[in-house]
């Protein structure tokens, strides 16, 4: 027999039950084209224990309900561009906000203690379990972000005061960063070598990667821009250097469960610091130099 709730509950438990299915598809769909044995298992766990919650929820709306086909695609891109651990924890990071719900729903669905549970020990120990092998790597691609983001960011704000012309910074930006990205690239090669480990090549290139993609979103305002425009070009790779520690603190805070406000004010204070330090190293070094282009 349904046990009849009340109707802010009932409105609790058809959100969840619609939740449980559509997030229990989520896992399965992403575990057809996650790589390693070990976390398509542990996706496939995941995406029993959703489904089960579902049929609980099920018992007491007495509805069968449909995933939600959107909120299913949107999570099949964000895991196939950001990678599947990612994907999995901004999904349950999504139902943090749940815990005032099931609060609610302790006095009139018994079962609701075992799924909260469950929700907060038994999945969060699962996720735990998934290795991406990109994750491996975040340390090479922080390294080759935080060294071009502080070392160009220096160098285009000394530039924009010494040259005052768009096309001459984007080029001696450019040629640095290509150049710096190779130094780096091959310094954490050898690093990785004596280091003993077998995975120098990728270790590297996730660095030159890194690297090279930050040059390219910090130089692109310089090319984009006339001339003239040398001061704009500064202010908007300012920006773009925000964007970039915002959405990549982001993803690490997300990825690897670490906090965000820390890490992005760290590393936005030492690249605007050293590239306020650099602009007015360049506007000092053309003024006593004399030097007029």
């Amino acid at each position: 027999m349904q046990k009849q709730l009340s109707k802010e509950a009932l409105q609790i438990v058809k959100k969840m039950q619609q939740n449980e299915l559509t997030e229990s598809v989520i896992y399965e769909e992403i575990a057809r084209f996650a790589k390693g044995k070990d976390n398509q298992e542990t996706l496939l766990r995941l995406a029993k224990e959703e489904k089960a919650h579902y049929e609980i929820w099920k018992k007491y709306t007495g509805i069968q309900m449909k995933p939600q086909k959107s909120k299913i695609t949107r999570y099949k891109w964000i895991a196939r561009i950001f990678g599947f651990t990612f994907a999995v924890k901004l999904m349950e990071k999504g139902e943090a906000g749940a815990q005032q719900e099931y609060e609610l729903l302790t006095h009139e669905v018994e079962e609701s203690v075992m799924i909260r549970q469950q929700e907060e020990e038994h999945e969060q120990a699962l996720l735990s379990m998934l290795d991406e092998e990109s994750l491996q790597y975040v340390g090479s691609m922080v390294l080759g972000m935080n060294d071009a983001l502080v070392e160009l960011t220096g160098s285009l704000a000394g530039f924009t005061f010494a040259m005052q012309n768009t096309r001459l910074i984007a080029l001696s930006g450019l040629i640095m960063g290509i150049s710096a990205t190779f130094s780096m690239a091959s310094s954490e090669f050898l690093a990785a070598k004596s280091e003993g480990r077998t995975d120098a090549m990728k270790s590297c290139t996730y660095t030159g990667v890194a690297y090279l993609i930050t040059v390219a979103l910090l130089i692109l305002p310089y090319l984009l821009l006339d001339n003239s425009q040398y001061l704009t070009a500064l202010f908007c790779m300012l920006g773009v250097v925000v964007l970039i520690i915002a959405g990549f603190t982001y993803y690490i805070s997300v990825a690897k469960d670490e906090k965000f406000k820390p890490r992005f004010w760290e590393m936005t204070c030492i690249s605007v610091g050293v590239a306020v330090i650099s602009f007015v190293v360049g506007l000092l070094a053309k003024h006593f130099l004399g030097v007029d282009l």
